[in-house]
């Protein structure tokens, strides 16, 4: 073959790849078609055989050229730098943590059983047997809470309410981030530690529950008005941390068709995902907690934005980052 039959034959692979090259480099990866990723793929190996066939026949310097830079627009197309962190940070959380949540909702709803039936059965024991609960979670510690919540924590938004609310939203954040984290980390010993941490908190947050339950009004209202809007951050975040612990035990216990080694590897990476997006929730959690909840408005204000707060982490959850080409179970 001579050179100009090569150019003739190739020539339209070439523009082919310069027009999908051109194309893709408006899009962001992940909204690539897969049709143009096997194209672009194909025609870039087939570029760079051509590369090499130029070269060794020395077909002239300009030619060579050419199709060195279609192999540089080719390999920045497919191996491009990551993006800038914002973005990334935005794909992340829009896409990739509810599509893994929803990859490993076996190990959520898991998770979720061991959390809630405790919970529920507990706050149905405080609210009976106050003095059982006591003995559990300690009367101090019940006492306290149950005189906090026996009148509105605050009547108005002054220099007291501010300097206070920005302390507990920070005591908040290591508190919640500290169970979470529990529950997350525990995996790793084939998730006994996991489940032990999602028993534990499900009793003692029952208990509170039940006992405050068993003081009646207006000490119940203060106490539901107060917890319904960050509650669905928080304790849906503790839970889908508890998922991420039974994902990291998963890769221990059932590494399936992969070596154990690379089994913990992708578990590892998921369960990590589940974790930073857990992390996350608990930050918007205490940010509610420290400023809304403790509102000196009507307990109905608060009933409607923690509704729809509740129905906007499961819409989340449920359905953001759907659609995409990203593979979900």
């Amino acid at each position: 073959m001579n050179r100009e039959r090569f150019i003739r034959e190739r020539r339209s692979d070439w523009q082919r790849f310069e027009g999908l090259v051109s194309q893709l480099r408006e899009k962001r990866q992940r909204t690539w078609a897969s049709r143009d990723v096997a194209d672009l793929s194909r025609l870039y190996r087939s570029i760079c055989y051509d590369l090499s066939l130029v070269q060794s026949r020395e077909w002239g310097a300009r030619l060579e050229q050419y199709l060195n830079d279609l192999v540089a627009q080719g390999h920045n197309a497919l191996y491009r730098s990551a993006p800038t962190s914002l973005s990334m940070v935005w794909d992340f959380f829009a896409f990739e943590f509810p599509r893994t949540f929803r990859r490993h909702r076996r190990a959520f709803f898991l998770a979720l059983a061991l959390f809630l039936i405790p919970f529920l059965v507990s706050t149905y024991v405080g609210s009976q047997r106050p003095d059982l609960a006591e003995m559990i979670a300690g009367k101090e510690a019940l006492e306290s809470a149950r005189a906090g919540f026996s009148e509105e924590l605050y009547t108005e938004m002054d220099s007291r309410y501010a300097g206070e609310r920005s302390l507990m939203a920070g005591f908040y954040v290591r508190n919640n981030t500290g169970i979470a984290f529990q529950a997350y980390a525990l995996g790793a010993f084939v998730g006994l530690g996991t489940c032990y941490t999602l028993l534990s908190n499900g009793i003692s947050i029952g208990m509170v529950n039940g006992y405050i339950v068993s003081a009646g009004y207006p000490t119940t209202e203060n106490f539901f008005s107060f917890v319904i809007s960050h509650g669905s951050f928080e304790l849906t975040a503790i839970v889908i941390a508890g998922g991420g612990g039974f994902v990291l035990a998963q890769g221990l216990l059932f590494p399936g068709q992969r070596t154990r080694m690379d089994a913990l590897r992708y578990h590892g990476l998921e369960s990590l995902k589940l974790a930073l997006g857990a992390g996350a929730m608990l930050g918007i959690a205490a940010m509610l907690e420290g400023y809304f909840s403790p509102l000196p408005i009507a307990p109905a204000v608060k009933y409607v934005v923690g509704t729809c707060l509740w129905l906007l982490v499961i819409f989340y959850l449920s359905f953001c980052g759907r659609g995409g080409s990203a593979h979900e179970d």
